[in-house]
């Protein structure tokens, strides 16, 4: 876990008003989360605290790319990861995720660890179907050996029938 103290902020020494850090995360950011859908990246970080009297708003700013397997043809490819993300932190009487953007924390606490906070952001900013993009003539990118399997494992045409019969109801 020694990789993942460099997110880590020690905010009680921190003045009021705006401070800034950057991460740069890779592969080795993704291997300490064991579910992670994501296991190479070249993903930059901005974060921007402002710290306020009783509360503390990170901002985040997320760009770069992160490799993930086409859920088509099963290879690998990279897909684009941006976004900005709001996270709200209150001083409590204890540790408690209000809502997914607003955290309670007690006042003893010191610091916080944005990592996984970050490792989250990044897996709901990825879209839910990923698909190899088409190429400048409009055709996948995908394994063609994969295409060409899956469309001899096509269902055959009479089973289709039955659902073209249903293209003829009409509606009023």
């Amino acid at each position: 876990m020694e990789l993942l103290k460099e997110y880590v902020i020690q905010f009680a020494g921190l003045s009021l008003g705006n401070h800034t850090y950057e991460f740069t995360l890779n592969h080795a950011f993704f291997e300490h989360f064991e579910a992670s859908e994501i296991q190479k990246a070249d993903i930059r970080v901005a974060l921007n605290l402002e710290k306020q009297e009783r509360m503390m708003v990170f901002n985040f700013a997320i760009n770069g790319t992160a490799e993930v397997p086409c859920d088509r043809c099963g290879d690998e490819f990279d897909i684009s990861i941006l976004g900005d993300e709001v996270l709200y932190v209150k001083y409590g009487t204890e540790y408690e995720e209000e809502s997914e953007d607003i955290l309670l924390i007690p006042p003893s606490e010191h610091q916080i660890d944005v990592s996984k906070f970050i490792y989250e952001y990044i897996h709901l900013l990825l879209p839910y179907q990923r698909l190899h993009p088409e190429d400048e003539s409009g055709h996948s990118a995908c394994n063609p050996e994969a295409l060409k399997k899956l469309e001899e494992l096509r269902p055959a045409s009479a089973e289709n029938e039955r659902w073209n019969v249903l293209k003829n109801i009409k509606l009023d």
